[in-house]
């Protein structure tokens, strides 16, 4: 039986994958259209069918990856009614995705950055949504007295994750992963942030 050809939704997934393995590999300014071609197995021609640009491609890597921890992160914690222990499982999920997913991690945490239209022109409002998830855990430990109501979730929110993504990109960029245990900073972050939060502190 002959191999069915890919949908289209299967052959944009391959190209995003493809890309995220060669702009790991090569960064993504040094890294061509023609290569994320290569390495998907398709013409080049082929990744103007669905992409306007290398940086398009950047920036639906960005989208899907969101998609995807969104979703998941809800499933993690939808059971779990302590905010306390939901923000430990915020940031060991968030460990979790940077160890199992080096290659996108690595796109995320440092070629990203690198994109002048991220930085300057892309609203990346699934970004405010993931921090949003930390800002609602906040809210509901304020209403049920466990963190002192003058907290702002919205710097707390932004506090959380730039201790996160900082040692997220300390990680990535080691020579060496072992320097570093990623569930123990993840319980170490969420011990820090739930002990300044808390109205016994």
């Amino acid at each position: 039986m002959s191999e069915l050809p890919l949908r289209r939704t299967d052959k944009r997934s391959l190209i995003t994958e493809a890309a995220i393995e060669v702009f790991a590999e090569k960064g993504f300014r040094n890294a061509r259209v023609s290569d994320v071609a290569k390495r998907a197995g398709v013409a080049d021609g082929t990744i103007y069918l669905y992409f306007k640009n290398k940086e398009d491609i950047l920036l639906s890597i960005f989208e899907e990856k969101m998609d995807l921890l969104l979703a998941t992160l809800g499933e993690r914690l939808k059971d779990i009614p302590s905010p306390e222990e939901r923000i430990r499982q915020f940031a060991r999920f968030h460990f979790e995705q940077v160890r199992d997913n080096r290659a996108a991690a690595e796109v995320l945490q440092v070629e990203l950055r690198l994109s002048n239209k991220f930085l300057k022109e892309y609203r990346p409002e699934k970004l405010w949504a993931y921090l949003g998830v930390f800002a609602q855990l906040v809210k509901d430990g304020q209403e049920k007295g466990i963190f002192r109501a003058e907290i702002d979730p919205f710097v707390a929110m932004w506090s959380f994750f730039g201790a996160l993504d900082e040692l997220a990109m300390q990680w990535v960029l080691s020579r060496k992963n072992d320097r570093f245990s990623l569930e123990s900073a993840a319980d170490q972050v969420a011990g820090i942030f739930i002990r300044g939060m808390s109205e016994k502190a």
